[in-house]
């Protein structure tokens, strides 16, 4: 691979497919490149881990409750045992309404997307596909040098 990259053919995958799976080298430094080249290009990134999103569809363009934990001070009598619920905004819907008007989009890069199952990828799939704004960039494994390709390929073939 070049030492400068321009990622246009990173970037053209992207608009072509609405999510890929990426394999990065361990060491790292080749996605903050290619984010550079994204926001570079028009497009807005969002980084969060894939581990403890719990339901994607809630999480990502619902609104959801969180428990935070409650550190051994609870309140007895006046709300569950559990603790308080706080209901939190949608990620990636706040992230869409707040784009200026000359942005492409929101590029959702998740890392650690291998925790993920079938189910929740093929959701993230049909995301992009509901809405064309937001593409995802979905890390799902180690290489020894930065590929990508589309997460329906990539599904395919482990089926």
């Amino acid at each position: 691979m070049a030492l400068l990259t321009t990622g246009k053919g990173f970037i053209k995958d992207l608009e072509k497919s609405g999510i890929l799976g990426v394999y990065a080298p361990l060491e790292g430094g080749f996605e903050g490149r290619y984010q550079r080249r994204l926001r570079t290009s028009g497009y807005h990134t969002f980084n969060l881990s894939a581990r403890g999103l719990g339901d994607l569809s809630a999480y990502l363009m619902g609104i959801h409750g969180v428990r935070p934990p409650h550190l051994g001070k609870k309140n007895i009598g006046q709300e569950g045992a559990v603790g308080l619920t706080y209901f939190v905004p949608p990620i990636a819907l706040s992230q869409l309404e707040n784009l200026p008007p000359s942005s492409k989009g929101l590029v959702l890069w998740i890392i650690e997307g291998f925790v993920l199952s079938n189910e929740e990828k093929e959701y993230l799939i049909s995301l992009t596909k509901q809405e064309p704004r937001i593409k995802i960039v979905l890390e799902l494994g180690g290489e020894r040098y930065f590929r990508w390709e589309s997460l329906e390929s990539v599904l395919s073939a482990v089926a």
